[in-house]
């Protein structure tokens, strides 16, 4: 049992039974934990005063006053046990203040499962796929493949780590011209390593990678090689890029479940299959020999082409026998992670769902900025080999894989994202990953430093055997009462651990990531506050100093969720 979600809830389930609200009547009414607030805020804050008010027609203030006095009178629960006070504010938000017992409780339960304490309770569980990447196989990531990256891989830890089954997918754009284009290229390439007096085909792949596939090429089968076929040449450029885009991604820190094949799905007619479905729905079109998806039915603002006069098929055929294939494996949820030039595409990928009688709902998009990167400010452009900074690795090699998956998080997906390297390149508080491990590592010296102390030794063993996985080893029932000696700065620290429910209940709702790195860099700077203006230390005040190492233990674990979580190392010293 989770103290705080349960007090939410026996807080909205007193509401409901007052007003005699349906569950779907009460879903606006929200009990937010009150973080980095005024303290005459309280602990807690709830919305039902302003909800009801638009659907009773009441005033808001007195409808606040008659729950204030109601809520009060409670007599069982968690709720009659630990609360405190209800303050009225503002129009009528409900200020709930607790006993310091509770906050001992929710201390206690933080040590012993300091996991577990985040995630869901008595929720439906879902299926998710979420596709991310997915770069067509013609070149290394690009800079810019970074942001959806870990936009994708940092969505799915989250969701997993609530409970959710998550599979992570990378859509091969390995079907059309461009792969037709790339074969040619690296055909050119061979045949002018060896002197041939070849020209390379209007719109071929500059990028030197292509040279150095085909000096692969030629060591392996020799000169003869220039004697195949074009689709040696581009299965041969497709599958030694797809092996380079797998290895920069691992740099990075990211695996997929699935590698999944568009070339497969116009091989076994299932793009076929999709348009055909389309056209017996009445749905899809034939004009001027071409194919036309009737978009227009959907809200576009033009009919779309599928399929070509030419006989070849277009991005959008292709995407509708993928996404078809999606939701016959039976998910939830469907997730999309795009590049901003998608946003007119998501509408018409919509829309077909709907046309084949999906619930387009379960598709949802998720857009991401530009990246650009400067070194305070100019602009920079740094590569040994092509005389740009354009690929991801570029950036994994200058910064590190922590730096670079943290700088490209920490802003809004829809906000353009610049990644300055004077502060990522920097081993102090400026950079925001070295604040936040250093907090990590802080803690751990502290707590090394009090198992030096006679006096603190023996507990200090007791908070280190309540690591995250230990949790058997831990026995925090019989250290809760320790917490009892905390004052109102331990209190607001905790209530900064605890919001992390929050944070990740949000996640799970709006998939907004970034919120994860603003706390993580908010929960460190919260404690290296704390540190400096409280000392943990003191050996004349054993109480104290006992209830400010299990604090500092409690930091410490969430900070190891949240880095884990951003695919962050935890170092140990720094």
């Amino acid at each position: 049992m989770n103290i705080i979600k349960t007090l939410k809830k026996e807080i909205i389930a007193a509401i409901q039974k007052s007003f005699s609200l349906s569950p779907a009547q009460s879903a606006s009414i929200e009990v937010t934990l009150n973080v980095d607030k005024d303290a005459t805020f309280g602990d807690m804050s709830c919305n039902a005063a302003m909800v009801l008010a638009r659907t009773l027609q009441q005033n808001p203030r007195q409808l606040a006053q008659r729950l204030q006095q109601e809520l009060q009178e409670i007599k069982q629960g968690l709720l009659a046990e630990y609360l405190e006070s209800i303050t009225i504010a503002g129009p009528g938000f409900l200020n709930f203040a607790f006993k310091q017992k509770m906050w001992e409780l929710v201390a206690a339960q933080l040590l012993a499962a300091p996991t577990e304490f985040f995630k869901l309770e008595d929720e439906p569980l879902k299926k998710y796929l979420i596709e991310y990447v997915s770069a067509n196989p013609t070149g290394p990531p690009h800079l810019g493949t970074g942001r959806g990256g870990i936009i994708g891989d940092v969505l799915a830890n989250a969701l997993s780590f609530l409970g959710h089954t998550v599979h992570r997918e990378y859509y091969i754009n390995d079907a059309g011209n461009q792969i037709k284009l790339l074969g040619q290229t690296l055909q050119v390439r061979c045949k002018q390593q060896l002197g041939m007096p070849e020209d390379l085909p209007e719109g071929a792949y500059q990028g030197e990678y292509i040279n150095d596939i085909a000096q692969e090429c030629l060591q392996e089968f020799g000169e003869d090689v220039v004697l195949k076929d074009d689709e040696f040449f581009e299965e041969y450029a497709k599958n030694h890029l797809l092996q380079i885009i797998k290895e920069d991604l691992l740099l990075y820190g990211i695996k997929f479940d699935e590698w999944f094949s568009e070339k497969k799905l116009h091989d076994n007619g299932s793009v076929d299959a999709a348009l055909k479905k389309l056209k017996k729905a009445g749905l899809a079109y034939e004009q001027d020999g071409a194919l036309w998806f009737k978009s227009t039915e959907f809200g576009d603002e033009k009919d779309r082409v599928v399929k070509k006069s030419t006989g070849e098929m277009t991005y959008i055929a292709g995407d509708v026998a993928y996404h078809q294939n999606k939701f016959e494996r039976g998910y939830d949820h469907l997730i999309n992670i795009f590049g901003q030039d998608h946003h007119g595409y998501v509408m018409r990928l919509k829309a077909t769902m709907q046309a084949l009688g999906y619930d387009s709902e379960k598709l949802d998009v998720i857009l991401y900025q530009l990246v650009s990167i400067k070194k305070g400010e100019e602009a920079v452009k740094m590569s040994k080999r092509s005389g740009s900074f354009t690929t991801l690795r570029d950036v994994v090699d200058a910064v590190g894989t922590d730096v670079a998956r943290f700088f490209y998080l920490n802003r809004k997906a829809e906000a353009h994202l610049e990644l300055d390297l004077s502060i990522a390149l920097k081993k102090s508080n400026e950079n925001p990953v070295f604040y936040i491990q250093y907090a990590y590592v802080r803690i751990m010296s502290v707590l090394e430093k009090a198992a030096l102390e006679p006096a603190f030794s023996a507990f200090a063993q007791q908070l280190k055997d309540c690591s995250l996985g230990q949790e058997s080893a831990c026995r925090a029932d019989a250290l809760h009462h320790v917490f009892a000696h905390a004052g109102s700065a331990e209190n607001e620290l905790l209530k900064k651990i605890v919001s992390l429910q929050d944070i990740l209940k949000t996640i799970e709702q709006s998939y907004q990531t970034h919120l994860l790195a603003y706390y993580s860099w908010e929960l460190a700077n919260k404690f290296h506050n704390f540190y400096t203006n409280n000392r943990i230390i003191e050996t004349d005040n054993p109480d104290v100093t006992n209830m400010r190492l299990f604090l500092a233990v409690l930091v410490r674990n969430t900070l190891h969720t949240c880095l884990t979580l951003l695919g962050v190392s935890r170092p140990e010293k720094m």
